[in-house]
């Protein structure tokens, strides 16, 4: 079998994106039954130094269609805008990100291949092909934004587990 841009991208996108919307939603539901503050979850770290949950949320969104977007025009720098403050807002920016990604056609992911583009912060660069920065670059990221939104969830007593991270798997059969 060929190698297929869009399988290797768009499907962990789909799958992981639904799976952070259910974690959120599950995280508003449960902070307001164990009356635990939305700023407590949207603002929760694992350590002092490390960006909040509300980050993660955002940075999935700037690694799965923002990087798109990024080989679309050639060049991908990082989002520097604040998330969301609330679960609302983080709802909001997964969903508009969820429908753009299914927006994408597969002609045109598999046209992208080859295409030279480059990631910039500050005065630093870095030039790429477009499926390799997808592949080693924003796909790795935007797992690291999902797990650590999830593990923070967790640390903060969440009753969550693994079938929840995983969330609704790409079957041979779509049930």
């Amino acid at each position: 079998m060929p190698f297929s841009l869009y399988a290797a991208v768009i499907p962990p996108f789909r799958q992981m994106l639904g799976t952070l919307a259910a974690l959120l939603d599950k995280a508003e539901t449960w902070a307001a039954e164990q009356g635990i503050a939305e700023t407590d979850i949207i603002e929760a770290r694992l350590a002092p130094d490390m960006y909040p949950f509300a980050y993660q949320v955002k940075s999935a969104s700037v690694h799965s269609i923002g990087a798109i977007e990024g080989v679309r025009r050639g060049s991908f720098s990082p989002d520097r805008t604040p998330p969301g403050e609330s679960f609302a807002a983080l709802r909001s920016q997964l969903q508009s990100t969820r429908d753009a990604i299914d927006a994408i056609d597969a002609a045109e992911m598999e046209a992208l291949i080859g295409r030279e583009m480059r990631f910039v912060i500050g005065d630093y660069h870095a030039d790429y092909s477009a499926e390799n920065f997808l592949l080693s670059f924003s796909l790795p990221n935007f797992y690291f934004h999902v797990t650590t939104a999830y593990a923070l969830l967790r640390a903060r007593g969440m009753p969550i587990g693994k079938l929840d991270y995983l969330g609704k798997l790409n079957l041979v059969k779509d049930e």
